[in-house]
């Protein structure tokens, strides 16, 4: 029993992976560690932190620079309306070491929050696919790539930058964020993420941004992922590699490390971080009720996803229901 639990959260244990029906999913879904964000939501009724503590060091320019920096980076997700519509709430505190352009200005610290942002985001296409493992007319046609999957689920993202934040941030004004989120699941253990922000609207720092994320699952709880996020300034460009590992301590608690390679402008530096993502799981499904006629009334989401797939769900989800049966009443020899 044990070891069928492993197998399906191996299977369902992708970072920022696609949920079987809607949004909600037995496991954690989880953004981190990498800084793309899935196009799917958390689900009604789930509560959702995905914490890290990091830091990034750079090499110091003769201009003003911040070459060192410690905090705490949290994203808090929920539905509360609709499974597609998922509300988030990002925040970055952190320590940094100013050096001044005035050499006659000593170092300093300062502490602050770097990132205050609150947004939304909605899932206005999910792709679906084939479940192969009805195909017995073709050994080929059962074990071919499904084409489908080159089709990214596509979800938009709305934000708003508050000026809840450290001085040396400041954009001057509430600013505003959009974003265009796209996954496209390869295969059971390997995907894609991309994001699309257009980010600092209507300030003179705003700027474009594009994330790239490739997940692999292996084993029965771990994942790996490697990442290219870059930034397009009107001054200098900003880019970071990165790459690192989750492990699925249980079904609500993940825990992940990291390491990055940043280029920003003339600057050089690394960014290292360990964090958790921990769930409070109140997710209900709506039942179904019989009338005195003991007629069913009324429809779950997932009940209408099993009439669609033929009883897919009922499928995974029967490895923990033990199989019943049936004792049969020895016969009697007759004595002639």
């Amino acid at each position: 029993m044990k070891n069928r639990k492993l197998k399906l959260f191996s299977l369902l244990f992708l970072l920022g992976f696609c949920s079987i029906y809607g949004q909600y999913t037995e496991v954690i879904n989880s953004n981190k560690p990498g800084f793309s964000e899935s196009p799917y939501s958390v689900g009604k009724g789930v509560y959702q932190f995905e914490s890290n503590l990091f830091l990034r060091n750079n090499n110091i320019e003769p201009t003003f620079s911040v070459p060192n920096s410690f905090g705490f980076d949290m994203l808090f997700r929920t539905s509360l309306f609709f499974e597609k519509l998922e509300l988030n709430t990002h925040v970055s505190y952190q320590k940094d070491k100013i050096v001044p352009n005035d050499i006659s200005i000593p170092d300093y610290s300062t502490s602050g929050f770097r990132e205050f942002t609150i947004g939304a985001k909605y899932l206005i296409f999910q792709q679906e696919y084939k479940d192969k493992s009805k195909e017995i007319r073709s050994w080929k046609r059962k074990h071919a790539f499904d084409i489908n999957r080159l089709t990214p689920s596509i979800a938009i993202y709305v934000g708003i930058n508050t000026d809840f934040i450290n001085d040396i941030y400041k954009m001057g004004s509430i600013s505003s964020k959009i974003g265009l989120l796209f996954q496209q699941d390869l295969s059971t253990d390997f995907n894609l993420v991309s994001n699309f922000y257009y980010d600092k609207i209507g300030t003179e720092f705003f700027d474009y941004s594009f994330i790239i994320t490739a997940t692999y699952t292996f084993g029965n709880r771990w994942s790996t992922f490697f990442e290219n996020q870059t930034e397009f300034q009107e001054h200098q460009n900003t880019t970071n590699f990165g790459t690192g590992l989750a492990f699925l301590y249980n079904k609500n608690l993940q825990i992940n490390s990291s390491a990055r390679y940043y280029l920003d402008g003339r600057e050089q530096g690394f960014y290292a971080a360990f964090g958790v993502s921990y769930r409070i799981d109140k997710h209900k499904d709506s039942f179904k009720e019989k009338n005195n006629s003991r007629t069913k009334v009324g429809n779950t989401p997932i009940s209408s996803y099993n009439k669609k797939e033929k009883g897919f769900f009922s499928r995974i989800f029967g490895i923990f229901a033990k199989k019943k049966t049936t004792r049969k009443r020895p016969k009697r020899k007759r004595n002639n």
